[in-house]
């Protein structure tokens, strides 16, 4: 058995806006997933610190359609998970696209409906069910309306309620029944470094709402805290008793303004009652676990995917859309293998399968057959900001790309081996130079890497037992800060040009000891 221990975030990587519910002893958790398809990953914990992805709530083509001109950044917002009469309701905006859906399941992991259209403006739609089972949808902004969610059907006009303090960009609401008042949690300051929570209360779902006297709940504005961005929370009452916060937050590194380039992560946060308000405990990076029976830990994510089934694990994305017929496991057994479509990264419409980024430091393998055309490993934020390492047998050469705006260079180059192992390596570093105005001196990194930057990537390959590494670069560029955005780093291969394979791909992290035994194994 293993004893729970919290260690924030409780889900690192780019999952923002999380949406929590229980059943019995089981928690269920949705993120937001913006233009990566499929849409809205489902998280299963039983003790609310290990989790387990166990699929994605939209993953079909009749599901989640995304224009393909549709910038990043759009699709997928701020979902809400509920379980209601037996059934899960899950609630989103499909910024772009459809617009307000609601989708349903008898079982968190799928197989989950056919949209269902909410003719309502608007984001970040929230469902809470009265004693009567009239179901309350609640929209940024904030106004309620009473709705059929099985239809869509909308009951009179939206009645505006209660906005927050008065921050800017009141979303993520979120209105739970707990006692004799109904509670408003609300996001506000902007989803940025003065990102807040706030609460309110009435006794009814239209209010009127009273603001709680020691808003906001949570904010870690103008604080010195490794935690950043803090908001968009939501509330559970865990099968002790105790009650807990779910919210996003993320974890800025290097020099001011300071830099993240793994997205908004979910946190865990303590709750506590008082004078019939909650009360957000410390956000702390590691401490005191929700004491829950022990269990099992869910076993991780893969360190390294062979590609031996029949489908992708549901941790790959896609952007925007997946061409089945470009991404195939059944061409060549153990092999996952791309058909061009697009020909750059720097437009939509390239095939590209990615997972996000889930630790600062780690490093990033994948053996690839490059022999029919042209493609490799990319470390993606945007069109406009990637960097990659990709083989190009037409020159017969290696060669590192970096996209960042406007600009486009080949940053490094080396021979094509046949079936390298290409490698990303992110290695972050709390060192900082005293001064940013210093000319480097004798042995100083001649690599261009900036003082004061949160990371830095290389890129390279392995061949006959050697790592080479073809470029240094600096990973402030691939943040949100520079790139602007809701996203965060994703990791795959793409191909560009004909046809490429690949082998096996695996991501470890310093502390997987036995997944980087693993990854080793896969040469």
């Amino acid at each position: 058995m293993t004893e729970a221990v919290l260690r924030n975030p409780v889900i690192p990587g780019f999952m923002p806006d999380p949406s929590i519910c229980r059943v019995g002893e089981d928690y269920y958790l949705a993120a937001s997933s913006f233009e990566y398809f499929p849409g809205v990953p489902i998280w299963h914990s039983r003790d609310l610190v290990h989790w387990e992805l166990i699929g994605n709530a939209l993953d079909r083509p009749d599901q989640l359609r995304l224009p393909p001109d549709m910038p990043s950044s759009g699709g997928v917002y701020a979902p809400t998970l509920r379980h209601h009469d037996g059934r899960f309701y899950l609630a989103t905006t499909v910024v772009g696209g459809a617009g307000n859906i609601i989708v349903t399941s008898e079982d968190p992991a799928g197989p989950w409906s056919k949209p269902v259209l909410v003719d309502l403006p608007g984001i970040d739609p929230d469902l809470a069910w009265d004693d009567n089972g009239d179901c309350w949808y609640t929209r940024a902004g904030v106004s309620t309306v009473r709705i059929d969610p099985d239809t869509g059907t909308v009951f009179g006009e939206p009645v505006s309620v209660w906005s927050g303090t008065g921050l800017r960009a009141p979303e993520g609401p979120h209105l739970h029944h707990i006692g004799r008042y109904w509670y408003l949690l609300i996001a506000e300051g902007g989803t940025e470094r003065s990102h807040a929570i706030s609460v309110a209360r009435g006794t009814s779902p239209q209010g009127p709402f009273e603001p709680c006297p020691s808003n906001p709940l949570l904010t870690h504005s103008g604080h010195d805290h490794p935690f950043q961005n803090t908001g968009h929370g939501d509330l559970v009452q865990a099968h002790d008793g105790t009650w807990w916060m779910v919210l996003l937050g993320v974890r800025p590194r290097g020099r001011t303004p300071y830099f993240h380039g793994l997205g908004r992560e979910v946190f865990l946060a303590p709750v506590r009652w008082e004078d019939d308000w909650p009360v957000v405990g410390p956000l702390q990076e590691q401490g005191p676990a929700p004491a829950l029976t022990s269990t099992e830990a869910p076993p991780p994510e893969p360190a390294t995917d062979h590609f031996d089934g029949d489908r992708l694990a549901a941790h790959w994305v896609s952007v925007r859309e997946r061409d089945e017929e470009a991404v195939r496991l059944d061409e060549r057994p153990g092999w996952l293998t791309l058909h061009a479509r697009g020909t750059t990264l720097d437009r939509p419409g390239t095939v590209f399968v990615g997972r996000r980024q889930r630790h600062p430091d780690c490093t990033v393998r994948a053996r690839v057959d490059a022999t029919g055309g042209q493609g490799g490993l990319v470390v993606r934020m945007d069109e406009a900001h990637h960097y990659e390492v990709e083989a190009d047998p037409d020159s017969g050469e290696l060669r590192v790309i970096a996209r960042i705006g406007p600009l486009r260079q080949v940053v490094g180059r080396g021979p094509l081996p046949g079936e390298p192992v290409l490698r990303v390596d992110f290695r972050t570093s709390d060192i900082l130079p005293p001064s940013l105005t210093e000319a480097p001196g004798p042995g100083d990194d001649p690599t261009g890497t900036e003082p004061g930057a949160p990371d830095t990537i290389s890129l390279g390959y392995e061949s006959d037992g050697r790592h080479v590494v073809l470029a240094e670069l600096d990973g402030r560029y691939l943040t949100s800060e520079v790139t602007t955005g809701f996203t965060g780093r994703v990791i795959g291969m793409y191909v560009t040009e004909g046809t490429v394979a690949f082998d096996w791909f695996a991501m470890t992290h310093a502390t997987d000891s036995t997944d980087a035994a693993d990854a080793a194994d896969a040469t």
